[in-house]
């Protein structure tokens, strides 16, 4: 075999490590194979998918070089702009957009977040956008944050273990992925009954695949990007994004977290 075909042999064989946090659903065993499996056939190597309890975790490996790429958050993302660069950005009925919902149990009167002040309260991550920066922004501009406003607050580290605290009783109320609680409500509806939304957020960028500014224009960051933006092109991208509950991959727009910036500004300025 030739030299070149070679060294192109050895790098097909070097696995592709991507990062996953509880950005969906809870890390969930089927959607990794599907993911592994889809994105191996569309980029023809090893898929090496790593997953960590926490968003700083997966970014500081990202970060530091231990992985290529994330499935990561706007919120970590923006935080780290200088060194990260924009892959792809998932769509989500028709728009690479969600939403951050307040919710309760299903039987608890209250109609907007000043209902509940002194409950106890479930956030997902501290570096989570829509299970933390959004209740936190929006108690920053009543002048309040979640310390002095909830009587406890507790981090579960998983959008669905938000659910499941509220639903269970455990919080009054809790700040989750929207995205997360829609598909919880088709997937695990006994859990989701448990529970109600109190508010809604404005639209947001969803939470995009990214990876370190110095890499972006590799070829193996081009192989990623090539594989997302056509993952609805066949039948396996089309059955991970079913599964997903996704309607595909969009192209990379700075735009789209605009909200996300004015909402941690706000959370530094307010406070």
């Amino acid at each position: 075999m030739p030299p070149a075909l070679c060294g192109a042999a050895a790098v097909a064989q070097v696995p592709f490590r991507l990062g996953l946090t509880p950005v969906f659903l809870d890390n969930d065993a089927i959607v990794i194979d599907q993911i592994r499996m889809t994105l191996r056939m569309a980029m023809d190597r090893p898929i090496e998918l790593v997953q960590r309890r926490t968003y700083e975790e997966i970014t500081g490996l990202l970060l530091e070089g231990g992985i290529d790429a994330a499935w990561l958050c706007g919120y970590p993302f923006l935080k780290h702009r200088a060194a990260l660069s924009l892959i792809a950005v998932p769509v989500w009925r028709d728009r690479p957009l969600y939403r951050s919902y307040l919710i309760a149990g299903a039987n608890d009167p209250a109609t907007g977040l000043r209902d509940l002040e002194g409950g106890l309260h479930a956030f997902s991550d501290p570096n989570s956008n829509s299970g933390w920066l959004v209740t936190a922004s929006d108690l920053a501009r009543i002048g309040r944050t979640p310390d002095d406003f909830f009587r406890r607050t507790v981090f579960t580290y998983g959008h669905r273990n938000v659910v499941r605290a509220v639903a269970r009783g455990l919080t009054r109320s809790g700040s989750v992925d929207g995205y997360v609680w829609e598909v919880l409500s088709q997937e695990e509806p006994e859990l989701a009954s448990h529970t109600r939304i109190v508010a809604r957020s404005e639209w947001l960028g969803f939470p995009p695949l990214v990876c370190r500014a110095d890499r972006f224009a590799t070829s193996e960051m081009e192989a990623l990007s090539a594989a997302l933006l056509n993952m609805d092109r066949s039948p396996q991208g089309q059955a991970m994004l079913r599964t997903l509950h996704l309607d595909g991959f969009a192209p990379p727009d700075l735009s789209l977290f605009d909200g996300v910036e004015a909402r941690m500004h706000d959370l530094v300025s307010l406070r």
